[in-house]
């Protein structure tokens, strides 16, 4: 798929999922944890296509996107490392 097409689908979905709000408390926790687990893929898919300048990989599953998604910018970076000295 083109990468215009999957960000606009995160996008959209990220939009559905933060308008469409369920007043069960534990649809809403799902709801914001599918919704961090698409900003933490997004967020890797980014730092994938501008890392591979530095060459800088990480690969976008369950696992790093859970990462990435619930800890932010310090877990992109944490992933990083670990890639660059553990890997």
């Amino acid at each position: 798929m083109e990468p215009v097409v999957v960000i606009t689908l995160l996008a959209g979905l990220i939009i559905i999922f933060l308008l469409v709000g369920t007043p069960l408390k534990p649809f809403r926790w799902i709801g914001q944890g599918i919704v961090k687990l698409l900003i933490g893929a997004l967020l890797l898919f980014f730092l994938n296509i501008l890392g591979n300048q530095f060459g800088i990989h990480i690969p976008i599953n369950l696992a790093t996107s859970a990462v990435s998604g619930f800890l932010g910018i310090p877990g992109l970076f944490a992933l990083v490392a670990i890639d660059t000295w553990i890997l």
